[in-house]
């Protein structure tokens, strides 16, 4: 690979959406460049599930199995633990700076989809992260089924907490949201949540505790200690695009790129798909989806056909 080869599509993010249209992108004869900094968020998670057909597969696993598929197209390669520096617009597309930690290396491309999904900060717990992954989720949708009817705790210093403990209520009887000291819930949420069974704690957590990952109580302030069986936490999310030299893109007020219903931004040539343009279930299988149907968009917008995607 030379500076003066463009790629057709550069597709920066190896997790599902990114892996997914290089496979479609691949299939459709498409010179592909995935880079991949081999950070997934998902990380920490032991098993993914909702997945059809991988349902409790590990997600290093699903990754793995992808890559291999992937193997078998040639005009398809990935570039592991590095990442793209820069993105600068070109008369002919996209020229990226591509390392570690700073770009030694330039390729172009005509088109670029930005797979990147999203940061999380978790809220400041002491050992939080001992039990995160394992215990501790931060998607209902992927890991309720596993805690149904224990006793759950929800973690979190967000607006939306309230939201999200209605939403985990639905698989248990027992759940308790901790704020940590922060003033997210209101008034009215609380006495909301307090009828239907749902507790809520203000004071500060001091500590998480239990035994090989599976938390077992909760420490306040104040002394009291509240035994629960697992539960989830409520991330903030932090966009995690490469920085976009002289161009941008539109950005939401939740840090989603704004797209299309085709994964478009308002930049040409430049798609979105998974977590960073999607807002909705967080889930591997959405964003493999929204990869797949994104490569579509991106073939057919390529040779000028009118598609329905």
């Amino acid at each position: 690979m030379t500076e003066t080869t463009p790629f057709d599509v550069l597709i920066i993010g190896g997790g599902p959406a990114g892996l997914s249209a290089a496979l479609n992108l691949g299939r459709s004869l498409s010179r592909v460049l995935v880079v991949d900094a081999d950070r997934p968020r998902n990380a920490a998670t032991l098993n993914s599930h909702g997945f059809l057909t991988r349902d409790g597969v590990p997600p290093h696993e699903l990754r793995k199995l992808a890559r291999q598929e992937l193997a078998a197209y040639p005009t398809v390669e990935i570039r592991s633990r590095v990442r793209v520096v820069s993105l600068q617009r070109t008369e002919t597309g996209f020229r990226a700076g591509i390392g570690r930690t700073a770009a030694d290396e330039t390729v172009e491309a005509r088109a670029v989809l930005l797979a990147t999904g999203l940061r999380e900060t978790l809220p400041d717990v002491p050992n939080l992260r001992g039990f995160y992954g394992m215990s501790l989720f931060s998607c209902a949708a992927c890991d309720a089924w596993e805690l149904r009817d224990r006793r759950l705790a929800l973690i979190g210093e967000s607006a939306d907490l309230a939201d999200r403990a209605r939403l985990i209520s639905r698989w248990t009887p027992s759940l308790t949201v901790f704020t940590n000291g922060a003033d997210v819930v209101t008034a009215p949420e609380e006495a909301e949540l307090v009828s239907s069974g749902v507790a809520v704690l203000r004071h500060p957590i001091v500590e998480l505790h239990g035994e090989r990952g599976r938390l077992e109580g909760i420490r306040l302030a104040d002394g009291a200690v509240v035994e629960v069986d697992g539960g989830f936490v409520r991330p903030e999310w932090s966009d995690a695009l490469p920085e976009l030299d002289g161009f941008t893109a539109s950005i939401d007020e939740h840090g989603h790129l704004v797209t299309d219903r085709s994964g478009r931004t308002d930049v040409p040539g430049l798609y979105a798909a998974g977590d960073a343009a999607a807002p909705g279930p967080q889930q591997l299988i959405v964003a493999a989806g929204a990869g797949a149907r994104v490569a579509a968009v991106i073939v057919h917008d390529a040779i000028g056909v009118a598609t329905a995607h």
